[in-house]
């Protein structure tokens, strides 16, 4: 994966001379190559990129397209963007406002000598539709969290905490292949299932729902996943719940196309939530883009007033959440096309009762 020219050819509708990128996943996203530290430069006629030498050879071996130079004591990152703005005659540089923090802002503006512009959207906007190729990336990578969240559910019970079913989840990603998970996984029981990002704790599985959130990352994509389960039997009105976010969320997945806004979408299942007398209960958005980052664009929302892009990557996750007693989400990543959506996640989505 490298997408150099489609940042080029980008460079004048932003009014930059060249674009540096900082933020790691923009780095990977223009370079295809992972590192934890690095400067990427582009510029109309030329691509550099620069790192330290726990990266160099890599580096070299990796990336094609840019010129790949190593910093040093001697030539630091800003002293080699520098170079390049005297010799390309460079006055517009664009940054990455979304990532990069404001002391290292005032850093870079005083050590440049020409204009620094924001240019997050030029790199969101790109980011927002993924490739064929891309998206067989990320259906991988929703298999094998797919893979380990089957088989820990054979080990789920409530002589078991909750944070030891989340380490059964990442130890099973990291042992399928994952590079990491891609966020720490939600494991909430009992009345604790009402918080929809709950932290896993000492506590033994409690009875009632259990909600499990979970995503890895494999070659640099993200997956993400939610389902609810019930420990013991559910009552009649937490039947109600977990088919009311069911219907939601299979209304959303069905409606949702490319060319419809955030809001849309988010309105169909929205609506049917609010019908059934939970509208109290749900929120936050129905879905956001996922990436070479776990949140990204596009956002499917009562926000969501822009539209959605065809290539989009996003996720379905309506949930109901009553304080204090129980709580559900569902939730899917699908794949937006002009003519509809493809559910990518295979994991069934019938109340497993435990």
């Amino acid at each position: 994966m490298q997408h150099l020219q489609q940042i080029r050819d980008r460079l004048n509708d932003f009014g930059l001379d060249a674009l540096m990128l900082t933020g790691e996943a923009n780095r990977f996203y223009a370079t295809g190559f992972r590192s934890t530290d690095g400067l990427a430069v582009i510029t109309a006629g030329g691509a550099w990129f620069f790192t330290d030498s726990r990266y160099i050879e890599a580096a070299k071996r990796e990336i094609t397209g840019f010129d790949v130079e190593m910093v040093s004591a001697d030539l630091t990152y800003s002293s080699a963007l520098c170079d390049i703005i005297s010799s390309h005659d460079v006055r517009t540089v664009g940054f990455e406002e979304a990532t990069m923090t404001v002391f290292d802002y005032l850093v870079w503006k005083e050590k440049i000598p020409v204009e620094m512009k924001p240019a997050q959207k030029l790199l969101t906007d790109l980011r927002a539709s993924k490739t064929e190729e891309e998206l067989e990336e990320m259906i991988l990578a929703q298999r094998l969290a797919e893979k380990a969240f089957n088989d820990v559910i054979p080990l789920i019970s409530t002589e078991m905490t909750e944070k030891e079913l989340a380490a059964e989840l990442v130890y099973r990603f990291l042992k399928y292949g994952a590079e990491d998970k891609s966020f720490d996984p939600i494991v909430v029981s009992g009345p604790r299932s009402s918080m929809p990002h709950g932290v896993p704790t000492d506590s033994r599985i409690a009875k009632g729902f259990l909600t499990i959130d979970f995503g890895v990352k494999l070659g640099g994509w993200c997956s993400d996943t939610t389902r609810t389960l019930c420990v013991g039997q559910p009552t009649e009105e937490m039947r109600t719940v977990y088919e009311t976010v069911l219907r939601a969320q299979t209304a959303g997945i069905e409606a949702a196309r490319a060319g419809m806004t955030g809001k849309e979408v988010d309105g169909v299942a929205r609506d049917l939530i609010h019908e059934a007398g939970y509208g109290g209960y749900f929120g936050h958005g129905f879905g956001h883009g996922v990436g070479l980052d776990i949140h990204e664009a596009p956002t499917l929302s009562p926000r969501g007033d822009t539209p959605l892009p065809a290539g989009a990557v996003v996720s379905a996750e309506p949930g109901i959440y009553i304080p204090e007693q129980f709580g559900v989400r569902i939730e899917d990543v699908m794949y937006l096309t002009e003519e509809g959506s493809r559910d990518i996640t295979m994991l069934p989505k019938e109340l497993i009762i435990l």
